[in-house]
């Protein structure tokens, strides 16, 4: 008996640290229904916004975009959102002689980056229930 109450405590406290939440993004300010929306989802400010660095990318066509995705699964922890409207489907995110993005892109906080990218700490959120954000995209 003493064997399995211990397994049952286990199992239950194992169910306890290993919780995980959803994110949904609400993305508005959309200017068309071309081509794809490409989110980025960071858990790193090593990587943020690096393109293949995210921990995960996601890429969805707007033609059948509700304006709201939902992420799932994912542990409590710290994060940072980079997306962009990829109007020509070339999955780049083309920018002009600059490096001012020519396509519509938005970041988590609504953060409006002046002269560089954005750092981690200007687009975090964090993760510890389920949680919505809202992105405005920038043109």
């Amino acid at each position: 008996m003493r064997y399995i109450i211990y397994i049952l405590i286990t199992l239950w406290s194992q169910g306890l640290f290993s919780q995980t939440f959803n994110l949904s993004i609400a993305i508005t300010e959309i200017r068309s229904t071309d081509g794809e929306i490409v989110i980025g989802l960071y858990n790193n400010k090593e990587s943020f916004p690096l393109v293949d660095k995210q921990y995960k990318e996601i890429t969805t066509e707007l033609k059948s975009f509700s304006g709201i995705y939902i992420i799932e699964d994912l542990p409590k922890g710290e994060y940072a959102v980079a997306i962009f409207h990829d109007e020509n489907s070339d999955m780049i995110c083309n920018t002009n002689f600059f490096g001012i993005p020519k396509e519509g892109y938005g970041f988590s906080n609504n953060f409006r980056p002046k002269l560089s990218k954005p750092d981690f700490s200007d687009c975090k959120i964090v993760i510890n229930a389920d949680t919505l954000i809202n992105i405005k995209l920038i043109y």
